[in-house]
């Protein structure tokens, strides 16, 4: 197929670029910025922001399925961007694929369209959206996820992806987030340290969009107008898991701890400073959002993807370590790195 990759520089939009070319697909990236790399592999790219329409008319035009990867994240900042970005974006995106005649859209949504702050277990996708929220992030992706189901139908078929905590090599988010601040001496426990969260692999992550849209174009699809959790498929400790990733660079466990009550009444005074102060351009060091995410289990049930378009982990989440090691220690973000 002839498929439109948005922020196909992206961590996840990379690897689904790459996924499409070592099949034998045709690929045309949509991105804001220049990425030489990705258009020496041979994708067409198209520069420009998914919240102009003009661009995305034309980024669309003899396109058969939309990978809509692209998307502003992040806990903090102001609602116009994650607005603009998120919703308007996608609505660009909505619109670009009805006036040209796309038959196909993947949209990549969060699991966090259904997080209130409480514990998730074991949920699937009937969860409903919560009434209220703790970030603009999470918001702004309900939004666009409801404006991608609701418009399926008539010739064009659409679904929404929700892959939790995407990790793997060329992680430059979670992963070093974690170990710049692990490394500062800023990395607190949250909670007793026990709860239970989802996570997959980026590679998994990049398939099951892949199956998604290959579903999409079969007749009467069951994955039309639907979200689909993803993950590992096998919950692990929080922290225990965030230790090992540490242990990758050698870094010592998390040793120092805050209970989930006085980080999230620490990320509610954190929030009123910096938005008293008007500083948007960087995060609190805790907010409300990260501290219930932190403390909280959040797993998912993903047998609804595994049988309706065959989704499959295929890297597990030992494998998938081990290819972590190997890239953190070839990049800046390990002794030898950056040594």
């Amino acid at each position: 197929m002839h498929a439109l990759v948005t922020g196909p520089g992206g961590f996840l939009g990379r690897y689904v670029v790459e996924q499409l070319l070592a099949r034998g697909d045709r690929v045309r990236g949509l991105a804001r910025g220049d990425y030489p790399e990705i258009a020496a592999m041979g994708v067409e790219m198209v520069r420009g922001n998914w919240a102009d329409r003009e661009v995305v008319g034309r980024a669309c035009d003899d396109i058969d399925c939309v990978f809509h990867v692209a998307g502003k994240v992040g806990v903090w900042g102001h609602w116009f961007d994650y607005f603009r970005d998120n919703v308007h974006g996608t609505l660009n995106i909505i619109s670009a694929c009805r006036e040209q005649g796309v038959p196909r859209l993947v949209f990549t949504s969060s699991p966090s369209v259904t997080f209130d702050g409480s514990d998730q277990r074991g949920i699937d996708e009937s969860a409903p959206y919560p009434t209220r929220w703790l970030a603009h992030y999470p918001h702004s992706k309900a939004l666009a996820e409801q404006f991608v189901l609701t418009i399926n139908g008539d010739g064009l078929a659409t679904c929404a992806l929700r892959p939790h905590l995407v990790w793997g090599p060329r992680d430059h988010h979670l992963t070093a987030r974690l170990i710049e601040q692990a490394r500062a001496g800023r990395l607190r426990r949250v909670g007793l340290g026990a709860n239970l969260v989802d996570m997959v692999y980026v590679e998994n992550a990049a398939e099951a969009h892949l199956q998604a849209a290959d579903a999409l174009a079969t007749e009467n699809s069951p994955v039309a107008g639907k979200a689909y959790f993803l993950s590992q498929g096998e919950p692990v400790k929080c922290w225990q898991w965030i230790d090992e990733i540490l242990a990758l660079v050698g870094l010592p466990p998390v040793d120092k701890a805050i209970s989930r009550r006085s980080a999230y009444a620490i990320g509610k005074l954190m929030e009123t400073a910096w938005w008293t102060t008007r500083q948007f351009k960087s995060e609190p060091p805790m907010t409300r959002f990260v501290a219930q995410q932190l403390a909280t289990d959040h797993w998912f049930d993903i047998s609804a993807a595994k049988r309706d378009f065959g989704y499959q982990p295929r890297v597990s989440t030992a494998e998938g370590m081990e290819r972590l090691g190997a890239w953190l220690h070839k990049s800046s973000l390990s002794p030898e790195g950056r040594g």
